[in-house]
């Protein structure tokens, strides 16, 4: 069975071992909601690692926009009237809540509340 585990570790590709990873970590921390099942208009506690930033303009005004993954799936955390977040940047791994809504097939949350990890 060692042999087995060596062999899928050395043929798996990279992208999936860091989901992975990814999903290990976020199970570690407790009481969060994993993002392919997270609930809509309810409030939510989950976490994860940001994959993307953009400046989105939504009626004339500037919005943030991050996508946070865990792994399994993701979220958008929109941050309304804001250009830049000091640093809220691809890699971070953070906390966040909020309520969910959908957009499409999308998930966001507006203004969540959220606390970084320490690296």
């Amino acid at each position: 069975m060692p042999l087995r585990k060596l062999v899928d570790r050395v043929t798996k590709g990279v992208e999936e071992s860091d989901r992975e990873a990814l999903a290990a970590f976020c199970d570690d921390l407790d009481g969060l909601v994993h993002l392919d099942r997270l609930p809509l208009r309810v409030p939510v506690r989950f976490g994860g690692e940001i994959t993307s930033v953009r400046i989105v303009p939504r009626a004339g005004a500037p919005a943030l926009e991050v996508t946070v993954s865990d792994g399994r799936g993701s979220v958008v955390a929109v941050f309304l009237g804001r250009r830049k977040i000091a640093a809220m940047k691809p890699g971070r791994r953070l906390i966040a809540e909020g309520v969910a809504t959908a957009r499409g097939p999308e998930r966001l949350v507006y203004n969540p509340w959220y606390r970084f990890l320490p690296r």
